[in-house]
C-alpha cells in the first residue's frame, strides 16, 4: 500500500510515542498484513540512529498452538522471550490479524493456562515499563501498540476496507500532517481533567441498568495521549481493590481472544463480581472470571475522551478511547496506577453513557449523556 498516510503514521509511532534514540534497540512486532506499516517504521528508526529488528508472524500459529499443545508447552516459556524483555529499549507492537475470529473454537481452559504460564513476562514487562516511568526515561522500556487496518477489522467495523482505513487514520490524525502536534494539544487536555480528579474520593455511575459506586481515594490517574496505544485518548486509575459496588450493563459486546460476550451484566460487592449474565457467550464469561482470584476483581478504571472516536469498532485498541464512555478492566492492575491487583487476565469492558448516562466525582456532575461539565 503507498499511502502518506502511513509514512505520517510511523513518524509519529517513532518520533512522539515510541520516542526512539540513537542506540536503542527497538523491536517491531506485527504480521505480514502490517508490511507497510512495518517497513516504514523500520525506515523511520534507521533515520533516528537506532537498531531495529522485526518480528514478523504468520498468521494461524496461535490456533494451532491451542489445538495441538499439550499441558507441558501450555505452561512452558520461551528463554529467548524472558531474555528479550528484558533487553529491549523499546517494543512497538501492530495488530494486524486477518481473521479475528481464529481463536473462537479454542477452549477456554487452554488459553487461561497459558496466560497463566506466561505471567512472569508479563511481570517482567510491567516492571520496567514502570521502571521507564519512575526514572523518567533514564532506564527501563518504552511501548507502543498500534494497529494496521485490514479486511478483518473492517469487517468487524461493518465498513469497507477503504473507509476502515481512513477511519483508523483519522483516529491517529495521521490523515493531514501535524499529527504530532494534536497528540500534543490531546495531552495538555487530559491533563486538565486529570487536575480535577485528583484527591478525589468516590465516582458514581448511573445509566440504563447501570447503578455503581466506584473508589478512587489516594490513586493517581494516568494520561494516556499517544505514547503506549495508539491512537489513544483516555485517562485511567487503578481503582480500591474493595471499593467497587453495584451494578453495570454493557450494552456494547465485551470482545476477547475473538468472541463477543454480548450484553454483559456484573454486580459487584467491595470490589469482588458476584454475579455475571450475558446474553451470548455467558459461559466464557464466567470462566475468564474465576480464571485466578484477580480475574473478578478491577485492575483499570478509565473514562473514554476522544471525541473523534464516536464509533463502535469491536476493537478495544479504538472502543475504549470513544469520548462519552468508561471502561473497567476485569484482572490485572498496572501497578503504576496505584492498583494491587494481579491477575493472569485483563479484560476492559466498555460501557457508553452518550445516552442517558451520568457520572458524579464526590458528589458532583462530572459528565452528563457524554459531555464533561468541568
Amino acid at each position: 500500500m503507498d499511502d502518506v498516510r502511513i509514512e505520517r503514521m510511523a513518524e509519529t509511532i517513532a518520533r512522539y510515542s515510541a520516542k526512539v534514540g540513537r542506540g536503542e534497540l527497538v523491536c517491531i512486532r506485527g504480521g505480514v498484513a502490517a508490511a507497510p506499516l512495518i517497513r516504514s517504521l523500520y525506515k523511520t528508526c534507521l533515520k533516528l540512529g537506532a537498531y531495529p529488528y522485526t518480528q514478523v508472524g504468520l498468521s494461524g500459529l496461535d490456533e494451532l498452538f491451542f489445538r495441538h499443545a499439550g499441558k507441558d508447552q501450555l505452561s512452558f516459556v520461551s528463554p529467548i522471550s524472558k531474555f528479550e524483555v528484558g533487553r529491549v529499549d523499546v517494543l512497538i507492537s501492530v495488530l494486524s490479524e486477518t481473521n479475528t475470529r481464529h481463536l473462537s473454537g479454542v477452549n477456554p481452559q487452554k488459553q487461561a493456562a497459558a496466560s497463566i504460564a506466561r505471567q512472569p513476562i508479563m511481570k517482567a514487562f510491567m516492571k520496567r515499563a514502570a521502571e521507564y516511568e519512575k526514572t523518567g526515561g533514564k532506564k527501563g522500556l518504552r511501548w507502543t501498540l498500534t494497529l494496521f487496518p485490514t479486511e478483518a477489522y473492517a469487517q468487524d467495523a461493518e465498513m469497507s476496507l477503504r473507509e476502515y482505513e481512513d477511519f483508523v487514520f483519522a483516529a491517529c490524525f495521521a490523515d493531514r500532517a501535524g499529527g504530532i502536534r494534536r497528540w500534543k494539544n490531546i495531552d495538555k487536555r487530559q491533563r486538565e481533567v486529570i487536575r480535577y480528579l485528583k484527591g478525589r474520593k468516590v465516582v458514581e455511575i448511573g445509566g440504563k441498568d447501570t447503578d455503581l459506586r466506584v473508589g478512587i481515594a489516594g490513586r493517581p490517574w494516568i494520561n494516556c495521549a499517544g505514547t503506549h496505544n495508539f491512537p489513544d485518548g483516555e485517562i485511567f486509575t487503578g481503582p480500591e481493590e474493595t471499593k467497587i459496588d453495584g451494578t453495570i450493563r454493557y450494552t456494547f459486546p465485551a470482545c476477547l481472544s475473538g468472541r463477543e460476550v454480548e450484553d454483559v451484566r456484573l454486580t459487584f460487592e467491595k470490589g469482588r463480581v458476584v454475579e455475571a449474565s450475558a446474553e451470548k457467550n455467558e459461559k466464557f464469561l464466567k470462566s475468564m472470571i474465576a480464571m485466578d482470584k484477580g480475574a473478578s476483581r478491577v485492575g483499570e478504571f478509565a473514562f473514554g475522551l476522544n471525541q473523534g472516536i464516536q464509533r463502535f469498532t469491536k476493537n478495544t485498541l479504538f472502543d475504549e478511547k470513544i469520548g462519552g464512555t468508561l471502561h473497567l478492566a476485569l484482572g490485572k492492575g498496572y501497578p503504576e496506577s496505584g492498583s494491587k491487583n494481579n491477575s493472569a487476565l485483563h479484560w476492559d469492558m466498555v460501557c457508553d453513557l452518550r445516552r442517558g448516562g451520568e457520572i458524579l466525582v464526590d458528589g458532583r456532575l462530572f459528565s452528563k449523556n457524554g459531555k464533561m461539565k468541568i
